[in-house]
């Protein structure tokens, strides 16, 4: 297997997603407000932190690439290089798009991603493209920026993530409607159109034995149809949007407000990772408790982009 992370001194470059990041986790020791770490990272950059200076805070969907979501305390990839992680929350430079005067942030003991307010204290770990690389990861989809106090601002020089909106472009017309699916050209992805395969929620088991069913079924012509992996939900959040927070232009019908992923939770098995879509949070559900929908997926092709 190809290692995945190339160490040089205090950097590692993620050969997956093409992002270096020091190797040193706790480079600010304590936590800070959000416009405090936007702020030092712009000082790490004027005195040239590891010789560079382009490091920025980074994005809700770069923090998420680094999570694994088999290990935990730290949810980093087993044989990870780094040190000194905190496994609590960790500030994103990513807006939420409802509640402005909150950011995202990524808990790094267990993957799970939430918002908070910018005047909260959390930790903070600088990220930027390796030299010679290009980002793999697709933008979140924020394209404006706010203050603390969730007032709408100019975006340039900010370090916000609508000031950079880095990441693989997506394609200028990603979703197609394929029959009674769309098709996510971005991740070669095609989800049922009708985002509600059935109309009241349902226990974890009872999701694999429907997506069994519409197997047997051929729903729509398909016997390969699955309950999507966490990251797969997450790949569909668009974070310029909310209620629900998808693209503008996803083409979905009947979007419900959370959703089972079929990855189960390190932390306690009897729970499984779910997306909440008004704003698009990643967090867990109890797996004997019918409180979460289905939405089926199957792939249509290799993914193009590592999320």
């Amino acid at each position: 297997m190809e290692r995945r992370f190339n160490t040089d001194n205090d950097v590692s470059i993620d050969q997956q997603t093409g992002l270096m990041w020091p190797r040193n986790a706790g480079l600010f020791e304590f936590p800070m407000t959000w416009e405090e770490a936007l702020a030092e990272i712009k000082a790490f950059n004027a005195s040239g932190l590891y010789g560079y200076h382009d490091w920025k805070l980074p994005n809700r969907r770069e923090l998420f690439s680094l999570m694994s979501h088999v290990d935990i305390n730290p949810s980093l990839p087993e044989g990870h290089p780094f040190i000194n992680v905190f496994t609590g929350y960790f500030w994103t430079a990513t807006t939420c798009a409802r509640l402005p005067d909150q950011a995202w942030y990524v808990h790094l003991g267990g993957a799970r991603v939430f918002k908070g307010m910018k005047h909260g204290s959390y930790m903070v770990w600088p990220v930027r493209v390796a030299d010679n690389h290009e980002s793999r990861v697709f933008p979140t989809g924020q394209t404006a920026c706010f203050d603390a106090n969730g007032n709408r601002m100019n975006c340039q020089g900010t370090g916000q993530d609508g000031d950079f909106q880095a990441g693989i472009p997506c394609p200028e017309r990603r979703f197609r409607q394929d029959g009674g699916g769309v098709h996510d050209t971005a991740t070669g992805l095609t989800w049922l159109k009708n985002a509600t395969i059935d109309h009241t929620p349902m226990d974890w088991e009872t999701a694999f034995e429907r997506v069994a069913q519409m197997n047997r079924d051929r729903t729509q012509g398909y016997d390969d149809w699955r309950i999507p992996g966490i990251r797969e939900l997450e790949s569909l959040t668009d974070m310029d949007c909310h209620s629900p927070a998808l693209p503008a232009d996803h083409g979905f019908e009947d979007v419900k407000e959370f959703y089972w992923s079929s990855t189960p939770s390190m932390y306690d098995t009897a729970y499984a990772w779910v997306l909440y879509t008004v704003d698009g949070a990643v967090g867990v559900g109890y797996k004997p408790l019918p409180e979460f929908f289905l939405w089926p997926v199957r792939t249509t092709r290799r993914q193009g982009g590592k999320r």
